[in-house]
Protein backbone atom coordinates (compact mmCIF):
# COMPACT_ATOMS: atom_id res chain seq x y z
CA UNK A 1 0.00 0.00 0.00
CA UNK A 2 1.32 3.45 -0.91
CA UNK A 3 2.33 5.81 1.92
CA UNK A 4 -0.12 8.44 0.71
CA UNK A 5 -3.03 6.02 0.98
CA UNK A 6 -1.89 4.85 4.42
CA UNK A 7 -1.68 8.44 5.66
CA UNK A 8 -5.06 9.29 4.14
CA UNK A 9 -6.73 6.40 5.98
CA UNK A 10 -4.86 7.14 9.22
CA UNK A 11 -5.87 10.82 9.24
CA UNK A 12 -9.49 9.95 8.45
CA UNK A 13 -9.47 7.53 11.36
CA UNK A 14 -8.05 10.13 13.76
CA UNK A 15 -10.76 12.55 12.76
CA UNK A 16 -13.51 9.98 13.32
CA UNK A 17 -12.22 8.31 16.52
CA UNK A 18 -13.62 10.03 19.64
CA UNK A 19 -11.57 7.92 22.06
CA UNK A 20 -8.31 9.83 22.48
CA UNK A 21 -6.40 6.76 23.67
CA UNK A 22 -6.72 5.15 20.25
CA UNK A 23 -6.45 8.25 18.06
CA UNK A 24 -3.25 9.28 19.89
CA UNK A 25 -1.69 5.87 19.12
CA UNK A 26 -2.16 6.51 15.39
CA UNK A 27 -0.92 10.09 15.57
CA UNK A 28 2.22 8.90 17.36
CA UNK A 29 2.87 6.38 14.58
CA UNK A 30 2.47 9.13 11.97
CA UNK A 31 4.90 11.33 13.90
CA UNK A 32 7.40 8.47 14.03
CA UNK A 33 6.82 7.70 10.32
CA UNK A 34 6.31 4.05 11.22
CA UNK A 35 4.68 3.10 7.92
CA UNK A 36 5.07 -0.65 8.42
CA UNK A 37 2.95 -0.55 11.58
CA UNK A 38 0.52 1.92 10.01
CA UNK A 39 0.04 -0.36 7.01
CA UNK A 40 -0.79 -3.28 9.31
CA UNK A 41 -3.36 -1.13 11.10
CA UNK A 42 -5.03 0.22 7.95
CA UNK A 43 -4.64 -2.27 5.08
CA UNK A 44 -8.10 -3.64 5.84
CA UNK A 45 -11.19 -3.09 7.99
CA UNK A 46 -12.26 -5.75 10.47
CA UNK A 47 -15.23 -7.78 9.25
CA UNK A 48 -17.58 -10.29 10.82
CA UNK A 49 -15.96 -13.74 10.79
CA UNK A 50 -16.90 -17.01 12.54
CA UNK A 51 -17.04 -15.14 15.84
CA UNK A 52 -18.09 -11.64 14.77
CA UNK A 53 -15.47 -8.92 15.08
CA UNK A 54 -12.16 -9.84 16.66
CA UNK A 55 -8.75 -8.26 16.55
CA UNK A 56 -5.81 -6.74 18.39
CA UNK A 57 -6.81 -3.69 20.42
CA UNK A 58 -5.45 -0.33 19.26
CA UNK A 59 -6.01 2.56 16.89
CA UNK A 60 -6.75 1.75 13.23
CA UNK A 61 -9.39 0.18 11.02
CA UNK A 62 -7.70 -3.22 11.41
CA UNK A 63 -7.85 -3.01 15.21
CA UNK A 64 -10.47 -3.30 17.92
CA UNK A 65 -11.26 0.16 19.22
CA UNK A 66 -14.16 2.42 20.13
CA UNK A 67 -14.73 3.61 16.56
CA UNK A 68 -14.98 0.07 15.19
CA UNK A 69 -17.35 -0.87 18.04
CA UNK A 70 -19.49 2.21 17.38
CA UNK A 71 -19.68 1.62 13.62
CA UNK A 72 -20.51 -2.05 14.10
CA UNK A 73 -23.23 -1.29 16.63
CA UNK A 74 -24.84 1.45 14.55
CA UNK A 75 -24.87 -0.91 11.58
CA UNK A 76 -26.34 -3.69 13.72
CA UNK A 77 -28.97 -1.31 15.11
CA UNK A 78 -29.92 -0.17 11.59
CA UNK A 79 -30.24 -3.80 10.47
CA UNK A 80 -32.38 -4.77 13.48
CA UNK A 81 -34.73 -1.80 12.89
CA UNK A 82 -35.24 -2.95 9.29
CA UNK A 83 -35.53 -6.63 10.17
CA UNK A 84 -38.28 -6.06 12.75
CA UNK A 85 -40.36 -3.13 11.40
CA UNK A 86 -43.47 -3.94 13.47
CA UNK A 87 -41.57 -3.93 16.77
CA UNK A 88 -39.57 -0.87 15.66
CA UNK A 89 -42.81 1.04 15.05
CA UNK A 90 -44.23 -0.09 18.39
CA UNK A 91 -41.01 0.80 20.21
CA UNK A 92 -40.71 -2.70 21.68
CA UNK A 93 -37.28 -3.69 20.32
CA UNK A 94 -34.64 -4.68 22.85
CA UNK A 95 -31.03 -5.90 22.97
CA UNK A 96 -28.84 -7.50 25.64
CA UNK A 97 -25.19 -6.54 26.14
CA UNK A 98 -22.59 -8.48 28.15
CA UNK A 99 -18.83 -8.36 28.45
CA UNK A 100 -15.90 -10.33 29.85
CA UNK A 101 -12.74 -9.45 31.78
CA UNK A 102 -10.63 -8.17 28.91
CA UNK A 103 -9.17 -4.69 28.81
CA UNK A 104 -11.68 -2.15 27.43
CA UNK A 105 -14.53 -4.68 27.51
CA UNK A 106 -16.60 -2.62 29.94
CA UNK A 107 -16.01 0.57 27.89
CA UNK A 108 -16.93 -1.14 24.62
CA UNK A 109 -20.02 -2.76 26.18
CA UNK A 110 -21.39 0.51 27.56
CA UNK A 111 -20.77 2.27 24.24
CA UNK A 112 -22.70 -0.53 22.52
CA UNK A 113 -25.63 -0.30 24.93
CA UNK A 114 -25.88 3.48 24.60
CA UNK A 115 -25.94 3.31 20.81
CA UNK A 116 -28.79 0.79 20.95
CA UNK A 117 -30.59 3.09 23.38
CA UNK A 118 -30.13 6.16 21.15
CA UNK A 119 -31.63 4.21 18.24
CA UNK A 120 -34.80 3.43 20.19
CA UNK A 121 -33.75 -0.14 21.08
CA UNK A 122 -34.01 -0.81 24.80
CA UNK A 123 -30.62 -2.05 26.01
CA UNK A 124 -30.28 -4.54 28.86
CA UNK A 125 -26.71 -4.17 30.12
CA UNK A 126 -25.24 -6.52 32.72
CA UNK A 127 -24.02 -4.70 35.82
CA UNK A 128 -20.61 -6.38 35.59
CA UNK A 129 -18.83 -9.03 33.57
CA UNK A 130 -20.77 -12.19 32.64
CA UNK A 131 -20.12 -15.38 30.61
CA UNK A 132 -21.07 -15.62 26.95
CA UNK A 133 -23.59 -18.45 27.53
CA UNK A 134 -25.49 -16.22 29.97
CA UNK A 135 -25.77 -13.58 27.24
CA UNK A 136 -27.43 -16.14 24.97
CA UNK A 137 -29.69 -17.24 27.84
CA UNK A 138 -30.64 -13.63 28.62
CA UNK A 139 -31.64 -12.89 25.00
CA UNK A 140 -34.09 -15.79 25.05
CA UNK A 141 -35.30 -15.07 28.60
CA UNK A 142 -35.93 -11.37 27.96
CA UNK A 143 -37.32 -11.82 24.45
CA UNK A 144 -34.69 -9.53 22.93
CA UNK A 145 -34.19 -9.34 19.17
CA UNK A 146 -30.40 -9.08 19.28
CA UNK A 147 -27.47 -9.07 21.65
CA UNK A 148 -23.76 -8.45 21.88
CA UNK A 149 -21.02 -9.85 24.07
CA UNK A 150 -17.68 -8.05 24.13
CA UNK A 151 -15.05 -10.79 24.33
CA UNK A 152 -12.16 -12.34 22.46
CA UNK A 153 -12.80 -15.71 24.08
CA UNK A 154 -9.50 -17.61 24.48
CA UNK A 155 -7.26 -15.30 22.41
CA UNK A 156 -4.09 -13.69 23.85
CA UNK A 157 -4.38 -10.60 26.06
CA UNK A 158 -3.91 -8.03 23.28
CA UNK A 159 -7.14 -9.12 21.57
CA UNK A 160 -10.74 -8.15 22.08
CA UNK A 161 -13.86 -8.88 20.10
CA UNK A 162 -17.55 -8.35 19.51
CA UNK A 163 -19.97 -11.22 19.02
CA UNK A 164 -23.39 -10.32 17.61
CA UNK A 165 -26.42 -12.49 18.40
CA UNK A 166 -29.91 -12.83 16.93
CA UNK A 167 -33.30 -13.27 18.55
CA UNK A 168 -32.89 -17.05 18.91
CA UNK A 169 -29.91 -16.49 21.22
CA UNK A 170 -27.37 -17.73 18.66
CA UNK A 171 -24.58 -15.84 16.92
CA UNK A 172 -25.64 -14.25 13.65
CA UNK A 173 -25.26 -16.28 10.45
CA UNK A 174 -26.29 -15.72 6.83
CA UNK A 175 -28.13 -13.72 5.75
CA UNK A 176 -27.94 -11.57 8.88
CA UNK A 177 -24.12 -11.35 9.10
CA UNK A 178 -23.88 -10.20 5.47
CA UNK A 179 -26.75 -7.77 5.97
CA UNK A 180 -25.15 -6.30 9.09
CA UNK A 181 -21.84 -5.80 7.28
CA UNK A 182 -23.68 -3.97 4.47
CA UNK A 183 -25.30 -1.68 7.03
CA UNK A 184 -21.98 -1.11 8.83
CA UNK A 185 -20.35 -0.09 5.55
CA UNK A 186 -23.11 2.48 4.97
CA UNK A 187 -22.78 4.15 8.39
CA UNK A 188 -21.96 7.86 8.23
CA UNK A 189 -23.12 9.00 11.66
CA UNK A 190 -23.41 7.14 14.96
CA UNK A 191 -26.26 7.92 17.32
CA UNK A 192 -25.52 7.80 21.04
CA UNK A 193 -26.64 9.28 24.34
CA UNK A 194 -25.34 9.61 27.88
CA UNK A 195 -25.76 6.85 30.44
CA UNK A 196 -27.76 9.19 32.70
CA UNK A 197 -30.16 10.09 29.90
CA UNK A 198 -30.53 6.47 28.81
CA UNK A 199 -31.42 5.27 32.31
CA UNK A 200 -33.78 8.21 32.90
CA UNK A 201 -35.71 7.40 29.70
CA UNK A 202 -35.66 3.65 30.54
CA UNK A 203 -33.79 2.90 27.32
CA UNK A 204 -30.95 1.45 29.41
CA UNK A 205 -31.77 -1.19 32.02
CA UNK A 206 -29.07 -2.68 34.24
CA UNK A 207 -29.54 -6.41 34.90
CA UNK A 208 -27.82 -8.93 37.17
CA UNK A 209 -29.29 -11.35 39.75
CA UNK A 210 -32.70 -11.66 38.09
CA UNK A 211 -30.94 -13.35 35.15
CA UNK A 212 -28.14 -14.99 37.19
CA UNK A 213 -30.53 -16.93 39.40
CA UNK A 214 -32.51 -18.25 36.43
CA UNK A 215 -29.28 -19.23 34.67
CA UNK A 216 -28.01 -21.16 37.71
CA UNK A 217 -31.34 -22.96 38.06
CA UNK A 218 -31.28 -23.87 34.37
CA UNK A 219 -27.77 -25.38 34.63
CA UNK A 220 -28.74 -27.51 37.62
CA UNK A 221 -32.00 -28.59 35.94
CA UNK A 222 -30.05 -30.40 33.21
CA UNK A 223 -28.67 -32.97 35.66
CA UNK A 224 -30.01 -36.51 35.76
CA UNK A 225 -29.19 -37.88 39.21
CA UNK A 226 -29.82 -35.38 42.05
CA UNK A 227 -29.96 -38.17 44.63
CA UNK A 228 -26.54 -39.45 43.62
CA UNK A 229 -25.17 -35.92 43.87
CA UNK A 230 -26.61 -35.43 47.38
CA UNK A 231 -25.18 -38.75 48.50
CA UNK A 232 -21.71 -38.62 46.97
CA UNK A 233 -20.84 -34.95 46.23
CA UNK A 234 -18.78 -34.39 49.39
CA UNK A 235 -16.50 -37.28 48.37
CA UNK A 236 -15.20 -35.40 45.33
CA UNK A 237 -12.63 -32.59 45.31
CA UNK A 238 -12.43 -30.44 42.18
CA UNK A 239 -9.74 -27.86 41.44
CA UNK A 240 -11.09 -25.11 39.20
CA UNK A 241 -9.59 -22.16 37.33
CA UNK A 242 -11.50 -19.41 35.50
CA UNK A 243 -8.18 -18.21 33.98
CA UNK A 244 -8.81 -14.62 35.17
CA UNK A 245 -12.19 -14.58 33.40
CA UNK A 246 -15.91 -14.60 34.10
CA UNK A 247 -16.38 -18.21 35.19
CA UNK A 248 -15.77 -18.13 38.95
CA UNK A 249 -19.11 -16.52 39.86
CA UNK A 250 -21.16 -19.18 38.09
CA UNK A 251 -19.05 -22.35 38.31
CA UNK A 252 -18.42 -21.88 42.04
CA UNK A 253 -22.11 -21.16 42.63
CA UNK A 254 -23.55 -24.05 40.60
CA UNK A 255 -21.03 -26.69 41.72
CA UNK A 256 -21.10 -25.35 45.28
CA UNK A 257 -24.89 -25.63 45.40
CA UNK A 258 -24.50 -29.27 44.37
CA UNK A 259 -22.34 -29.83 47.45
CA UNK A 260 -19.06 -30.42 45.65
CA UNK A 261 -15.75 -29.39 47.18
CA UNK A 262 -14.50 -26.70 44.79
CA UNK A 263 -10.97 -25.34 45.21
CA UNK A 264 -10.38 -22.38 42.91
CA UNK A 265 -6.81 -21.52 41.89
CA UNK A 266 -6.29 -18.33 43.96
CA UNK A 267 -3.82 -16.68 41.55
CA UNK A 268 -6.34 -16.98 38.69
CA UNK A 269 -9.66 -16.42 40.44
CA UNK A 270 -10.03 -12.66 40.04
CA UNK A 271 -10.95 -11.19 36.63
CA UNK A 272 -7.93 -9.53 35.01
CA UNK A 273 -7.61 -8.61 31.33
CA UNK A 274 -3.82 -8.65 31.59
CA UNK A 275 -3.95 -12.41 32.27
CA UNK A 276 -0.79 -12.14 34.41
CA UNK A 277 -0.26 -15.87 35.00
CA UNK A 278 -0.74 -17.16 31.43
CA UNK A 279 0.44 -16.29 27.94
CA UNK A 280 -2.85 -17.47 26.46
CA UNK A 281 -5.97 -17.90 28.64
CA UNK A 282 -6.97 -21.01 26.73
CA UNK A 283 -7.89 -24.26 28.53
CA UNK A 284 -6.92 -26.14 25.37
CA UNK A 285 -3.25 -25.33 26.02
CA UNK A 286 -1.24 -27.17 28.65
CA UNK A 287 0.74 -24.12 29.92
CA UNK A 288 -2.51 -22.35 30.85
CA UNK A 289 -3.35 -25.16 33.29
CA UNK A 290 0.08 -25.36 34.96
CA UNK A 291 -1.00 -23.67 38.21
CA UNK A 292 -4.22 -25.68 38.32
CA UNK A 293 -2.37 -29.00 37.90
CA UNK A 294 0.09 -28.05 40.64
CA UNK A 295 -2.76 -27.23 43.01
CA UNK A 296 -4.63 -30.42 42.05
CA UNK A 297 -1.58 -32.50 42.92
CA UNK A 298 -1.14 -30.67 46.23
CA UNK A 299 -4.82 -31.08 47.16
CA UNK A 300 -4.99 -34.69 45.97
CA UNK A 301 -8.00 -33.66 43.87
CA UNK A 302 -10.22 -36.00 41.88
CA UNK A 303 -10.42 -33.73 38.87
CA UNK A 304 -9.49 -30.38 37.37
CA UNK A 305 -11.83 -28.04 35.51
CA UNK A 306 -11.08 -24.84 33.61
CA UNK A 307 -13.05 -22.27 31.65
CA UNK A 308 -11.76 -19.60 29.27
CA UNK A 309 -12.31 -15.85 29.90
CA UNK A 310 -15.92 -15.80 28.68
CA UNK A 311 -16.63 -19.27 30.15
CA UNK A 312 -17.98 -20.87 27.01
CA UNK A 313 -15.05 -23.32 26.68
CA UNK A 314 -14.50 -26.08 29.21
CA UNK A 315 -11.23 -27.97 29.79
CA UNK A 316 -10.46 -30.87 32.13
CA UNK A 317 -7.69 -33.06 33.51
CA UNK A 318 -7.75 -36.16 35.69
CA UNK A 319 -5.18 -38.31 37.56
CA UNK A 320 -4.42 -41.72 36.08
CA UNK A 321 -3.76 -44.84 38.15
CA UNK A 322 -0.12 -43.81 38.55
CA UNK A 323 -1.00 -40.34 39.80
CA UNK A 324 -0.03 -38.55 36.59
CA UNK A 325 -2.42 -35.81 35.50
CA UNK A 326 -3.85 -36.32 32.02
CA UNK A 327 -5.33 -33.37 30.12
CA UNK A 328 -8.31 -34.51 28.07
CA UNK A 329 -8.82 -33.14 24.59
CA UNK A 330 -12.06 -31.52 23.52
CA UNK A 331 -12.88 -34.60 21.49
CA UNK A 332 -12.31 -36.91 24.46
CA UNK A 333 -14.42 -34.91 26.92
CA UNK A 334 -17.06 -34.50 24.21
CA UNK A 335 -17.22 -38.27 23.75
CA UNK A 336 -17.48 -38.85 27.51
CA UNK A 337 -20.24 -36.27 27.97
CA UNK A 338 -22.11 -37.54 24.93
CA UNK A 339 -21.96 -41.12 26.18
CA UNK A 340 -23.10 -40.07 29.66
CA UNK A 341 -26.00 -37.94 28.44
CA UNK A 342 -27.25 -40.65 26.06
CA UNK A 343 -26.74 -43.42 28.61
CA UNK A 344 -28.60 -41.46 31.28
CA UNK A 345 -31.51 -40.64 28.98
CA UNK A 346 -31.82 -44.31 28.02
CA UNK A 347 -31.59 -45.59 31.59
CA UNK A 348 -34.05 -43.03 32.96
CA UNK A 349 -36.51 -43.15 30.07
CA UNK A 350 -35.77 -39.57 29.01
CA UNK A 351 -34.59 -40.15 25.45
CA UNK A 352 -36.96 -38.24 23.14
CA UNK A 353 -38.24 -39.51 19.82
CA UNK A 354 -35.89 -38.86 16.88
CA UNK A 355 -32.93 -37.75 19.05
CA UNK A 356 -30.07 -35.97 17.29
CA UNK A 357 -26.58 -34.79 18.13
CA UNK A 358 -24.67 -32.10 16.23
CA UNK A 359 -20.90 -31.79 15.77
CA UNK A 360 -18.66 -29.56 13.69
CA UNK A 361 -16.97 -31.08 10.65
CA UNK A 362 -13.50 -30.90 12.29
CA UNK A 363 -14.66 -32.75 15.41
CA UNK A 364 -13.64 -36.40 15.77
CA UNK A 365 -15.98 -39.02 14.24
CA UNK A 366 -15.61 -40.87 17.58
CA UNK A 367 -19.03 -39.49 18.49
CA UNK A 368 -20.64 -40.98 15.38
CA UNK A 369 -20.07 -44.47 16.78
CA UNK A 370 -21.46 -43.49 20.19
CA UNK A 371 -24.57 -42.08 18.51
CA UNK A 372 -25.09 -45.29 16.56
CA UNK A 373 -25.00 -47.34 19.77
CA UNK A 374 -27.75 -45.26 21.39
CA UNK A 375 -29.88 -44.75 18.29
CA UNK A 376 -29.08 -41.04 18.01
CA UNK A 377 -28.71 -39.36 14.61
CA UNK A 378 -25.44 -37.46 14.18
CA UNK A 379 -25.48 -34.28 12.10
CA UNK A 380 -22.40 -32.34 11.05
CA UNK A 381 -22.07 -28.62 10.40
CA UNK A 382 -19.49 -25.93 9.73
CA UNK A 383 -16.97 -24.95 12.39
CA UNK A 384 -18.29 -22.56 15.01
CA UNK A 385 -21.07 -23.13 17.52
CA UNK A 386 -23.35 -20.74 15.67
CA UNK A 387 -23.71 -23.45 13.03
CA UNK A 388 -24.62 -26.06 15.64
CA UNK A 389 -27.29 -23.63 16.83
CA UNK A 390 -28.46 -23.16 13.24
CA UNK A 391 -28.98 -26.90 12.77
CA UNK A 392 -30.82 -27.08 16.10
CA UNK A 393 -33.00 -24.21 14.93
CA UNK A 394 -33.91 -26.22 11.83
CA UNK A 395 -34.95 -29.13 14.06
CA UNK A 396 -37.40 -26.86 15.87
CA UNK A 397 -38.75 -25.23 12.71
CA UNK A 398 -39.24 -28.52 10.87
CA UNK A 399 -40.25 -30.55 13.93
CA UNK A 400 -37.88 -33.20 12.57
CA UNK A 401 -35.40 -34.12 15.30
CA UNK A 402 -35.04 -33.51 19.02
CA UNK A 403 -31.72 -32.02 20.06
CA UNK A 404 -29.91 -33.93 22.81
CA UNK A 405 -26.27 -32.78 22.59
CA UNK A 406 -23.87 -30.59 20.62
CA UNK A 407 -20.08 -30.39 20.58
CA UNK A 408 -17.00 -29.13 18.81
CA UNK A 409 -13.39 -30.20 19.28
CA UNK A 410 -12.31 -26.79 20.57
CA UNK A 411 -13.67 -27.55 24.06
CA UNK A 412 -17.25 -26.54 23.26
CA UNK A 413 -20.30 -28.46 24.57
CA UNK A 414 -23.99 -27.74 24.95
CA UNK A 415 -26.17 -30.01 27.06
CA UNK A 416 -29.18 -27.67 27.23
CA UNK A 417 -31.68 -26.09 24.84
CA UNK A 418 -32.03 -22.83 26.78
CA UNK A 419 -28.63 -21.57 25.59
CA UNK A 420 -27.82 -21.42 21.88
CA UNK A 421 -24.05 -21.39 22.26
CA UNK A 422 -21.42 -23.54 23.91
CA UNK A 423 -21.61 -23.40 27.69
CA UNK A 424 -18.71 -24.11 30.04
CA UNK A 425 -20.88 -23.70 33.16
CA UNK A 426 -23.47 -26.37 32.36
CA UNK A 427 -20.68 -28.60 31.01
CA UNK A 428 -18.88 -28.31 34.38
CA UNK A 429 -22.04 -29.35 36.24
CA UNK A 430 -22.69 -32.31 33.93
CA UNK A 431 -19.05 -33.37 34.13
CA UNK A 432 -19.21 -33.30 37.94
CA UNK A 433 -22.25 -35.57 37.93
CA UNK A 434 -20.54 -37.86 35.40
CA UNK A 435 -17.51 -38.22 37.72
CA UNK A 436 -19.83 -39.26 40.55
CA UNK A 437 -21.72 -41.70 38.32
CA UNK A 438 -18.65 -43.57 37.16
CA UNK A 439 -17.19 -43.54 40.68
CA UNK A 440 -20.40 -45.22 41.87
CA UNK A 441 -19.76 -47.83 39.15
CA UNK A 442 -16.23 -48.39 40.44
CA UNK A 443 -14.46 -46.58 37.59
CA UNK A 444 -12.68 -43.34 36.89
CA UNK A 445 -13.45 -41.27 33.79
CA UNK A 446 -10.09 -42.26 32.29
CA UNK A 447 -10.87 -45.94 32.80
CA UNK A 448 -14.25 -45.54 31.13
CA UNK A 449 -12.62 -43.67 28.23
CA UNK A 450 -10.29 -46.66 27.76
CA UNK A 451 -13.32 -48.96 27.69
CA UNK A 452 -14.94 -46.77 25.03
CA UNK A 453 -11.82 -46.96 22.84
CA UNK A 454 -11.81 -50.74 23.13
CA UNK A 455 -15.48 -50.83 22.14
CA UNK A 456 -15.59 -48.29 19.29
CA UNK A 457 -12.01 -48.12 17.98
CA UNK A 458 -9.10 -45.87 18.88
CA UNK A 459 -9.20 -42.18 17.94
CA UNK A 460 -6.29 -39.77 18.22
CA UNK A 461 -6.47 -36.12 17.25
CA UNK A 462 -3.89 -33.48 16.47
CA UNK A 463 -4.17 -29.81 15.57
CA UNK A 464 -1.53 -27.85 13.68
CA UNK A 465 -1.67 -24.05 13.35
CA UNK A 466 0.49 -21.68 11.35
CA UNK A 467 0.28 -17.90 11.72
CA UNK A 468 0.46 -15.66 8.64
CA UNK A 469 0.25 -12.11 10.03
CA UNK A 470 0.31 -8.82 8.17
CA UNK A 471 -0.98 -7.59 4.86
CA UNK A 472 0.57 -10.51 2.90
CA UNK A 473 -0.55 -13.24 5.33
CA UNK A 474 -4.05 -13.51 3.92
CA UNK A 475 -2.73 -13.88 0.38
CA UNK A 476 -0.36 -16.65 1.49
CA UNK A 477 -3.22 -18.60 3.05
CA UNK A 478 -5.39 -18.14 -0.05
CA UNK A 479 -2.57 -19.42 -2.24
CA UNK A 480 -2.07 -22.45 0.02
CA UNK A 481 -5.76 -23.39 -0.08
CA UNK A 482 -5.88 -22.85 -3.86
CA UNK A 483 -2.85 -25.12 -4.27
CA UNK A 484 -4.43 -27.92 -2.25
CA UNK A 485 -7.65 -27.56 -4.27
CA UNK A 486 -5.96 -27.75 -7.66
CA UNK A 487 -3.39 -30.34 -6.64
CA UNK A 488 -4.58 -32.24 -3.55
CA UNK A 489 -2.10 -34.58 -1.84
CA UNK A 490 -2.27 -38.16 -3.10
CA UNK A 491 -1.15 -39.53 0.25
CA UNK A 492 -0.86 -38.27 3.83
CA UNK A 493 1.16 -40.11 6.45
CA UNK A 494 1.70 -42.96 4.02
CA UNK A 495 -2.03 -43.57 3.55
CA UNK A 496 -3.84 -43.02 0.27
CA UNK A 497 -6.27 -40.08 0.07
CA UNK A 498 -9.47 -41.75 -1.12
CA UNK A 499 -11.75 -38.69 -1.15
CA UNK A 500 -11.52 -34.90 -1.06
CA UNK A 501 -14.40 -32.87 0.33
CA UNK A 502 -14.43 -29.20 -0.65
CA UNK A 503 -16.81 -27.16 1.51
CA UNK A 504 -16.89 -24.46 -1.17
CA UNK A 505 -18.87 -26.94 -3.27
CA UNK A 506 -20.73 -29.13 -0.79
CA UNK A 507 -24.48 -29.47 -1.44
CA UNK A 508 -25.29 -30.19 2.22
CA UNK A 509 -23.60 -27.23 3.94
CA UNK A 510 -23.12 -23.48 3.38
CA UNK A 511 -20.00 -22.50 1.44
CA UNK A 512 -16.87 -22.40 3.57
CA UNK A 513 -13.17 -22.29 2.79
CA UNK A 514 -12.44 -25.76 4.15
CA UNK A 515 -10.88 -28.85 2.58
CA UNK A 516 -11.14 -32.36 4.02
CA UNK A 517 -9.03 -35.33 2.97
CA UNK A 518 -10.37 -38.80 3.75
CA UNK A 519 -7.78 -41.59 4.16
CA UNK A 520 -8.05 -45.36 3.81
CA UNK A 521 -8.29 -46.05 7.57
CA UNK A 522 -11.19 -43.65 8.09
CA UNK A 523 -8.85 -40.89 9.24
CA UNK A 524 -9.91 -37.37 8.23
CA UNK A 525 -7.53 -34.42 7.73
CA UNK A 526 -9.07 -30.94 7.48
CA UNK A 527 -7.53 -27.62 6.39
CA UNK A 528 -9.26 -24.41 7.45
CA UNK A 529 -8.13 -20.77 7.60
CA UNK A 530 -9.24 -19.25 10.92
CA UNK A 531 -12.15 -16.85 10.87
CA UNK A 532 -10.85 -14.82 13.84
CA UNK A 533 -7.03 -14.89 13.62
CA UNK A 534 -4.41 -14.64 10.83
CA UNK A 535 -3.66 -18.35 10.79
CA UNK A 536 -4.49 -21.59 9.05
CA UNK A 537 -5.48 -24.67 11.01
CA UNK A 538 -5.06 -28.33 10.14
CA UNK A 539 -7.04 -30.94 12.06
CA UNK A 540 -6.02 -34.61 12.12
CA UNK A 541 -8.78 -36.97 13.25
CA UNK A 542 -7.13 -40.38 13.07
CA UNK A 543 -8.96 -43.65 13.54
CA UNK A 544 -7.83 -47.20 14.14
CA UNK A 545 -10.86 -49.49 13.61
CA UNK A 546 -12.04 -51.59 16.56
CA UNK A 547 -10.39 -54.97 17.05
CA UNK A 548 -10.90 -57.66 19.65
CA UNK A 549 -10.97 -55.16 22.52
CA UNK A 550 -8.01 -56.72 24.27
CA UNK A 551 -5.31 -54.78 26.10
CA UNK A 552 -2.82 -55.84 23.43
CA UNK A 553 -5.05 -54.53 20.63
CA UNK A 554 -5.45 -51.27 22.54
CA UNK A 555 -1.71 -50.74 22.99
CA UNK A 556 -1.05 -51.61 19.33
CA UNK A 557 -3.80 -49.23 18.21
CA UNK A 558 -2.30 -46.33 20.19
CA UNK A 559 1.10 -46.96 18.60
CA UNK A 560 -0.38 -47.15 15.09
CA UNK A 561 -2.32 -43.92 15.62
CA UNK A 562 0.78 -42.10 16.90
CA UNK A 563 2.83 -43.18 13.87
CA UNK A 564 0.03 -42.21 11.48
CA UNK A 565 -0.45 -38.79 13.10
CA UNK A 566 3.30 -38.13 13.09
CA UNK A 567 3.47 -38.96 9.39
CA UNK A 568 0.47 -36.78 8.53
CA UNK A 569 1.87 -33.89 10.59
CA UNK A 570 5.18 -34.12 8.73
CA UNK A 571 3.41 -33.99 5.37
CA UNK A 572 1.33 -31.00 6.48
CA UNK A 573 4.47 -29.19 7.57
CA UNK A 574 5.90 -29.66 4.09
CA UNK A 575 2.78 -28.03 2.61
CA UNK A 576 3.11 -25.10 5.05
CA UNK A 577 6.83 -24.70 4.37
CA UNK A 578 6.30 -24.68 0.61
CA UNK A 579 3.62 -21.99 0.90
CA UNK A 580 5.71 -19.88 3.26
CA UNK A 581 8.66 -19.51 0.88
Amino acid sequence: MEKEEILKRAKAYIEAEKDERFSKEVQDLIDKEDYKELEDRFYQTLEFGTGGLRGIMGGGTNRMNTLEINMATQGLANYVLKAFPKEAKEGTLSAVVAYDSRLNSDVFAEATALIFAANGIKAYLFSSLRPTPELSFAIRTLGAKTGVVVTASHNPRMYNGYKAYWDNGAQVIEPHDVGIIEEVNKVKDVKTMTRVEAIATEKLVIIDKEIDEKFWAMCKAQLFRPDLIKEKAKDVRIVYTPLHGTGAMHVEKVLGDLGLNIITVPEQREPDGNFPTVEKPNPEEKPALKLAVELAKKENADGLMATDPDADRFGTAFPDKDGNWVLLSGNQMGALLMDYVFRSRKELGKMPANPACIRSIVTSPFGDYICKKYGVTMMDCLTGFKWIAAVEDEFEKNNSYNYVFGLEESYGYKVEKEVMDKDGVSAAAMCAEMILYWRSEGKSLLEHLDDMYKEFGYFEDRAISQNFPGATGGQTMKAMMAGMRSNPPATLGGEKVTKVRDLMNDPKLPKSNVLQFYLESGTIVSARPSGTEPKIKFYINSMIPAGDGSDKWYEDAKKKAAVLCDGIAADIQKIIDAASK
